[in-house]
């Protein structure tokens, strides 16, 4: 009985270490969070584009895409959901166009690597960065290609943080990605400011995520 008494307490005291640990995480966050928000600039200097002098960035992982039944422990996931509520980093990835654009122009030197790669320096070249070029109205940000010269458009959506981190979307996306489902893709860029990873979602996107309205358009007609 002692025996089972003290792993009981063992248990318990590494649960309430767990907790603490996750609490002092918490409040960490919550003061980078607040900070951020009054001092957005200070994110700029994690995308500063890299000197024409250095290197190429690393290739790019793209890995699976998680999937609504591929979810971590329930316990882990609640407290990760809580903690993203509190923060809303999907709107502040929405608001931070510096974020954006950084993901843009990382996806854009991805596909050209890997036209070049597959040998289609042709292709390569005429990688267009539409959102730049035209604007972010077209429904989708870089018109890339396959390698066997196949059209691919690309909506990239950016986060500094995990990969189930929420991501906003636009009617004008979603219905751009019905219209062109054979050649539209969501490029989703997470972890960004550390070791950016990625994975694609195809149409239609409600087999991969839950779609949720989260506003309404107000008119007098």
């Amino acid at each position: 009985m002692q025996c089972v008494s003290r792993l009981s307490g063992v248990r318990a005291a590494g649960d309430r270490r767990i907790s603490a640990r996750f609490n002092y995480q918490t409040s960490l966050e919550e003061a980078v969070s607040r900070c951020l928000a009054k001092h957005p600039e200070w994110e700029l200097a994690l995308h500063a584009k890299t000197p024409k002098c250095m290197a190429e960035p690393d290739a790019l992982y793209v890995g699976a895409a998680p999937t609504l039944k591929n979810t971590p422990p329930p316990e882990e996931l609640g407290q990760m959901q809580r903690v993203a509520r509190h923060f809303d980093v999907a709107g502040r990835d929405e608001r931070n166009r510096a974020l954006g654009r950084a993901g843009e122009e990382r996806v854009l030197q991805h596909e050209r690597a890997q036209l070049r790669q597959n040998g289609r320096d042709d292709l390569a070249h005429q990688v267009q960065w539409v959102s730049e070029e035209i604007g972010d109205g077209e429904g989708y940000d870089i018109a890339s290609f396959t390698p066997d010269g196949r059209d691919r458009l690309i909506e990239v959506k950016t986060t500094n943080g995990w990969e189930r981190t929420p991501f906003y979307i636009s009617r004008n996306e979603l219905a751009v990605a019905e219209e062109r489902r054979e050649s539209w893709c969501l490029f989703r860029l997470y972890e960004f400011a550390r070791v950016p990873k990625a994975f694609e979602l195809r149409p239609p996107l409600e087999a991969h995520v839950s779609l949720t309205a989260t506003a309404f358009q107000a008119s007098f007609q």
